[in-house]
């Protein structure tokens, strides 16, 4: 295996593993590997996921409109930089579980935890496997280098610039991810598919936020998890664990735990981008 791949497979190992929080640097991100780390089981088999190259165009040529449109999020982004909304981007960068799963609380209108909702948890946990590495094809083929290479700006998590620098920008995981799993959370509390689905949305925009993805890669991401989204229907224990995800979540709902964060100023600071 190359050492790029190597890199673009750690890319999301780390993330899984929550080395891009705000609590500590990454775990040796500049070694090179001989083979690929293990990510958590996902639903799908290799042969049986979506393919982002067959799925997303080309990313935008230099010096193409498409480009520019990038470039001027870009340069928007950075102006959000030490605020509010960039601590939330900050936040958003950490896949781990239960911190990422937190994001969708207040859309939910309740706190989620493991031990309240463990089969909840289960499922985002095998899913984030399936809706991440179903954007490699395009990340490894076309190795588009993300904004924070080419702009100089700093990004929400410095500590892991030597991983992202090897890990294609284009299409973005994190916001396949978080397209993904608000479908799922959508379907599961369709009473909060509006505000859970704008909150998958900003999700991925956390990344143009960062610094470490473009407009473009976030919203290509979308259309990878939809597919990854339809395909996983297809799977009879995919289905089984929804199902009881969505009863588990049903019952937390009902008793009332309320989210443990400022709904209202979250609320607020998304709405700027």
């Amino acid at each position: 295996m190359t050492t790029i791949r190597a890199f673009s497979t750690l890319g999301l190992v780390a993330l899984i593993a929550g080395c891009a929080s705000a609590s500590g640097p990454p775990a040796s991100p500049a070694r090179p590997m001989t083979e690929a780390p293990k990510l958590p089981a996902g639903y799908l088999a290799k042969a049986d996921r979506p393919d982002s190259l067959s799925l997303v165009p080309p990313p935008p040529a230099a010096g193409s409109a498409a480009q520019a449109r990038d470039d001027a999020a870009a340069k928007a982004a950075v102006a959000l930089q030490g605020g509010e909304r960039w601590r939330i981007a900050t936040s958003d960068a950490d896949l781990k579980l239960p911190q990422a799963a937190q994001a969708f609380s207040c859309a939910l209108g309740v706190k989620l935890t493991p031990e309240q909702a463990p089969r909840l948890m289960s499922l985002l946990g095998r899913t984030l496997s399936d809706l991440g590495l179903s954007t490699y094809g395009a990340k490894t083929k076309y190795m588009r280098p993300r904004p924070f290479t080419l702009d100089g700006a700093p990004t929400c998590t410095p500590a892991f610039e030597n991983v992202l620098r090897h890990d294609g920008s284009y299409p973005s995981g994190h916001s396949s991810v978080g397209w993904g799993w608000a479908l799922m959370l959508a379907e599961m509390a369709p009473d909060r598919a509006d505000a859970v689905l704008a909150r998958g949305r900003a999700f991925g925009q956390s990344r143009v936020v960062c610094n470490v993805h473009w407009q473009s890669d976030t919203e290509e991401g979308r259309i990878v998890a939809a597919a990854v989204v339809a395909k996983l229907h297809s799977d009879p224990q995919f289905r089984a664990d929804l199902d009881a995800a969505r009863a588990e979540l049903a019952k937390l709902r009902q008793a009332g735990a309320p989210p443990d964060r400022d709904c209202a100023a979250e609320a607020a600071s998304l709405a700027n981008g």
